[in-house]
């Protein structure tokens, strides 16, 4: 007789067989245009050219300035070239970009690469950097503007050259020039078909270009023989599934239907390293974990107190050690080392006082309890519900009765967006600038006002000093400021620092790194 356990497995290899029945009968012939998707799951092997890549989610757009999503931006490098971009060891080197000086304080001049073109064959030139960096720069209702607004205006040379005019200094501007922001658009093929049709159909000058999209499915992109580096050696395509259920993810990474998985789950390193064919493989991670914290008006979160009562309530030594697996270091900062202006004395520490936690409720007038609620999305960051339910449990020790709304990704973008957050939720923010502004311009007032109703004129002067000051070391000071005062206000209460954990085939040689982008050229066969 069959237990329990045996009778699901056997289930689901029926159903298995019965969907590969359906894609064998249903698959057009070789001849057909589109024959080479007939068969995109099939993992690596020593003759296929083919690398799949299981994600825990799919890309939100293809619109490259609209979204601040890792995950999808680590999909769309393979498509997109920079201005400049990092390599392996996170050293920004010139990408479209041939050449550069500094003119003055405000002012750049740029060379461009010379024989680059997009993946339709139009060549790329200095109109189509205009074209992409005053979009970016001027549209305030994208999402990397505010990366990108301090760009004034970009003055063509000519067809190679231009040069970047700054409002104000700025010391950043390689490090913004170097991601998703300065991903470069094909201003003729736009202008001709559209910028929907774009995002149906969109090309760069990448490495890859684009295939298809089957929304929360896959991505498909095929090696673009014409890629100014020259075309990639190993791969001919490669197919990023989204395989949002953890173990779903690994058990096709144990079944060879995929060659590397993102977001491994700590539980399941052992299962991944006991398999023959595959290992676990860990990066440091610019992910930081976090609680957001709402201070508006008549809410108990509003208080001082409070906030600080959560913070000293939650045992971050605990919860990384046992939902995070050990793979994730205790912070009070999102600046983290390797950043530029971290505070070090902030990172690796926490301040876990139950008994103090309950103290200050008792003083915040709070002595019987109080109620709150923690928004959670499931299956977007690393163990965000078993982390958001701990954190539940924890607070609930010193008095506080947490309603836990857990929602799926939309839903909570959503929720954010609209700034109809209550007290809490969690997140986790990555940093692919390397650079403090970005992980500390959301406590502005105008940006904090949505979603944390926080406010500080010294902060804000802070970071508008510190956005334009070309003095490395008084910059830096300025930033570490900054992150004291809001370790101590608590806007946002860190959690942890993660480790970026990956399975992956044994017969695949690829190195993960700390800004999380799986830049497919950089991975290749043993």
């Amino acid at each position: 007789m069959l237990n329990k356990k045996n009778k699901i497995w056997l289930h689901r290899l029926l159903i298995l067989c019965c969907v590969i029945f359906v894609l064998v009968g249903c698959s057009k012939p070789s001849g057909s245009t589109d024959s080479k998707t007939a068969n995109p799951d099939k993992g690596s092997d020593k003759s296929s050219k083919i690398l799949t890549i299981g994600m825990p989610t799919d890309v939100v757009s293809f619109d490259i300035h609209n979204h601040n999503t890792i995950l999808t931006e680590a999909v769309h490098i393979n498509m997109f070239s920079y201005l400049f971009k990092r390599n392996s060891d996170l050293e920004i080197k010139p990408d479209l970009v041939e050449s550069y000086k500094v003119i003055d304080d405000t002012t750049w001049e740029f060379k461009l690469r010379k024989g680059v073109t997009f993946h339709n064959g139009d060549p790329f030139t200095s109109a189509d950097v205009k074209y992409t960096l005053e979009r970016v720069a001027k549209d305030k209702g994208l999402k990397e503007n505010p990366n990108y607004k301090q760009i004034k205006e970009v003055k063509i040379i000519d067809e190679t050259n231009f040069q970047i005019l700054t409002d104000g200094p700025q010391p950043a501007l390689l490090n913004r020039l170097s991601r998703i922001g300065s991903g470069m658009l094909p201003k003729t093929y736009i202008e001709k078909n559209g910028f929907e049709y774009f995002l149906s159909n969109p090309i760069g000058t990448g490495p890859f270009k684009f295939v298809e999209w089957i929304r929360d499915d896959r991505v498909v992109l095929d090696a673009y023989d014409k890629y100014f580096e020259g075309r990639v050696k190993d791969w001919d395509r490669v197919v990023f599934r989204k395989i949002p259920e953890d173990s779903s993810r690994v058990n096709e990474l144990l079944a060879g239907g995929v060659d590397i998985v993102a977001n491994l789950p700590s539980n399941l390193v052992s299962v991944v390293n006991a398999n023959d064919k595959t290992t676990m493989i860990k990066a440091t991670s610019n992910r930081v974990g976090l609680l957001a914290v709402r201070s508006a008006k008549g809410m108990p979160t509003e208080n001082p107190k409070v906030r600080e009562a959560i913070d000293l309530a939650i045992n971050k030594k605990a919860l990384t050690e046992t939902v995070l697996g050990g793979y994730a270091t205790p912070t009070r900062t999102r600046v983290t080392p390797g950043n530029f202006g971290a505070e070090p004395s902030l990172f690796n520490t926490s301040l876990y006082d139950p008994d103090k936690a309950k103290q200050l409720l008792k003083e915040a007038g709070y002595a019987n309890g109080l109620t709150l609620t923690l928004s959670s999305p499931t299956g977007v960051y690393t163990k965000d519900k078993e982390v958001s339910e701990m954190i539940q449990a924890m607070l609930g020790e010193v008095g506080i009765k947490v309603n836990l709304e857990l929602m799926e990704r939309s839903k909570f973008t959503e929720m954010r967006n609209a700034g109809k957050n209550k007290e809490l939720f969690l997140a986790s923010y990555g940093n692919s600038l390397f650079d403090a502004d970005t992980a500390l311009d959301v406590y502005r007032t105008e940006k904090a006002k949505t979603e944390l109703t926080y406010s500080n004129q010294e902060v804000d002067d802070l970071l508008k000093a510190a956005l334009i000051n070309m003095n490395p070391k008084d910059r830096t000071a300025q930033y570490q400021r900054i992150q004291k005062i809001v370790a101590e206000e608590r806007p946002h209460i860190y959690l942890y620092s993660e480790q970026g954990l990956y399975g992956a085939k044994k017969t695949i040689n690829f190195k993960p790194r700390t800004d999380e982008m799986i830049y497919v050229p950089d991975i290749t066969k043993k």
